[in-house]
């Protein structure tokens, strides 16, 4: 089982191209970013539509229109584009909400697991979609 889904990894390669074009006013059509990506145009829309309805995204209609990114690639956390497309990440499903575990409490499991969950999130929060393209 992939951690990162392929979907997500498709929503990271679409963020940074168009991390790399915010700020020039230039919105990218979902065919563009498809093609560039090697993603199909039907899978492409359906990422991008996460994407905006996350917040992450903003699309404008028309023959010149396209996606931009809605705030600055500082502002945006890998984090946030992870959940908008595939949800909270969760090791292992005892860390999941409601989920009611027969061996809660005497696991010796579930600390070490819990820690690096908490690791995970911290990560995907600190870093930013600037950071993920300018290598830093």
């Amino acid at each position: 089982m992939d951690l990162i889904r392929r979907d997500t990894d498709y929503a990271f390669r679409f963020a940074a191209q168009l991390a790399g074009a915010y700020g020039e006013g230039c919105l990218l059509s979902a065919r563009v970013l498809a093609k560039d990506n090697g993603v199909s145009y039907a899978l492409a829309c359906k990422i991008l539509q996460k994407l905006a309805g996350a917040g992450i995204v903003k699309s404008t209609m028309g023959p010149k229109g396209g996606f931009q990114l809605s705030k600055n690639p500082e502002k945006i956390e890998f984090k946030q584009v992870v959940e908008a497309v595939q949800g909270p990440i969760s090791v292992n499903k005892c860390l999941v909400g409601d989920y009611l575990c027969p061996l809660k409490g005497k696991c010796p499991v579930h600390p070490k697991m819990a820690v690096l969950q908490s690791q995970i999130n911290g990560y995907l929060k600190k870093l930013t979609l600037q950071e993920f393209i300018s290598g830093e």
